[in-house]
């Protein structure tokens, strides 16, 4: 089973725009692009990544799939269509479902002034489209407001399957539960609801976080997704906000010492190409 990193991204500061990316993001306001990320995949024994948007545009999209074709690590790319203008995003669908690493669809909703804007009624209809088209959507949930949605849209819209990046960025730092572990539960209860294990030391303390910090909250979720329904995400370059691409991948190996191998080699590779239908 190849190891798939389920969520990183990249973006180049001279040919695309990203507002939300200022100078005050730190280390991460600068071009990332794939030679820098490839020995750093090579070190941890990576095959292949899903390369996700990073930003709400149609040149995001087109130059993650430029880049999926110029580089075969790239086994999926995760981009962006217009949910809140359903004709305009099932026109986009139809046609960048024919590039054979087009797999799902995400939307800055965590970036949105609107917390509610998943549950718009022209957002609703769009991603009813995206059920139809087959391709699941990653759920960027900030805001316990977001992962409240997530019920919501499945019990609305049973064909989406979904998946929640970063495990809806548990409060590891402050040592919290509550809403978190409450309102996931509520979304795991729901077959087409799955979790990345990603972006998680960026929810720690920056400086100090290991395994342990995080192992109640990977604990919490596994025993509500399982194996089956988890995957892991480097979430690079953010990560390097608290640490590096091998530290990430080293705890999150001795988060998952006590798997089996058939549920490690899930939570390392298999869930994200079933979910994604990645063929490698």
């Amino acid at each position: 089973m190849p190891v798939i990193d389920a969520h990183q991204h990249f973006w180049n500061l001279e040919t695309g725009s990203y507002p939300w990316l200022t100078p005050e993001a730190g280390p991460i306001y600068r071009t990332f692009e794939p030679e820098e990320l490839i020995p750093q995949l090579a070190e941890a024994g990576v095959d292949h990544t899903v390369l996700v948007q990073a930003m709400d545009s149609y040149a995001d999209t087109d130059a993650m799939l430029a880049q999926a074709d110029a580089y075969d690590f790239v086994a999926a790319v995760v981009g962006w269509v217009p949910l809140e203008r359903p004709d305009e995003a099932a026109q986009a669908l139809e046609r960048y479902r024919r590039h054979p690493k087009f797999a799902g669809v995400r939307h800055l909703i965590h970036d949105d002034p609107d917390p509610d804007w998943l549950l718009r009624d022209a957002v609703i209809e769009g991603l009813g489209v995206l059920a139809e088209a087959g391709l699941p959507f990653d759920v960027v949930a900030v805001l316990p407001r977001h992962l409240e949605h997530v019920p919501v849209l499945a019990e609305r819209i049973p064909g989406l399957r979904m998946v929640i990046d970063h495990l809806a960025k548990p409060p590891i730092k402050e040592k919290g539960w509550e809403p978190w572990a409450g309102l996931i539960a509520r979304a795991a209860e729901y077959p087409q609801a799955y979790a990345k294990v990603s972006g998680l030391n960026t929810a720690a303390d920056p400086e100090s976080w290991t395994a342990a910090d995080l192992r109640p909250y990977v604990d919490h979720a596994m025993e509500l997704f399982g194996p089956e329904r988890l995957m892991f995400g480097g979430d690079w370059p953010v990560s390097i906000l608290a640490g590096d691409y091998a530290t990430v991948w080293r705890e999150t190996n001795v988060l998952l010492a006590g798997l089996s191998e058939a549920d490690r080699a899930a939570v390392l590779g298999g869930t994200a190409a079933r979910f994604y239908r990645i063929e490698v």
